[in-house]
């Protein structure tokens, strides 16, 4: 897990001077849902890796394609090897900015809405997408969500002929970030 973290690390051009202003997680969360005729899928992951610049507004995650659990150990099984190819396409990335950040309304009370734009790379397919999400500071931590719709067709995830009609076009995603403030390095 660290691994991926410090790729979304290097994906924000980190440097030492700048370090102090980043916010980041490695237990964020994010969870997909679509409804369906013959069942709803639903996955989790907790293995969300984090990190959001408040100097800039640049953030990235990553998340290991393995970590989705289902209810169904089947539907894990289906969607690992057969749907997201997980051995070939080990982790989904997303690396972008909030757009037009200040982080100086983060100082109001309660979450406030913001529009997240960036790459988001699933299956080896990168695709620029723009989606809308909150920040707020909270107990001195960063929490960050965000509720987006995507098509499996979009990155290529092919859907068999026999279930095709039965599955929903598009899944719903949702991304739950817990970043902690931070740390100042003792000299």
């Amino acid at each position: 897990m660290m691994k991926y973290l410090l790729v979304a690390l290097s994906l924000l051009g980190c440097n030492l001077a700048s370090a102090q202003t980043k916010y980041s997680t490695r237990a964020g969360s994010i969870s997909f849902f679509s409804s369906t005729p013959m069942e709803d899928i639903d996955a989790r992951s907790s293995q969300v890796g984090a990190v959001l610049d408040m100097s800039s507004g640049q953030m990235a995650f990553t998340v290991p394609m393995k970590s989705f659990q289902f209810k169904r150990s089947l539907m894990q099984e289906h969607f690992n090897e057969n749907y997201v190819e997980s051995e070939k396409f080990p982790r989904a990335t997303f690396a972008g900015q909030v757009v037009n950040f200040q982080s100086a309304a983060l100082s109001k009370p309660g979450a406030q809405q913001v529009q997240v734009e960036g790459d988001l790379t699933i299956h080896g397919v990168k695709r620029h997408i723009r989606v809308p999400g909150t920040l707020e500071l909270k107990d001195n931590q960063l929490l960050a969500k965000s509720k987006f719709t995507i098509a499996p067709a979009d990155y290529n995830i092919e859907i068999p002929a026999l279930v095709r009609e039965h599955i929903a076009k598009t899944v719903e995603v949702s991304v739950s970030l817990l970043c902690n403030p931070p740390t100042v390095a003792q000299p």
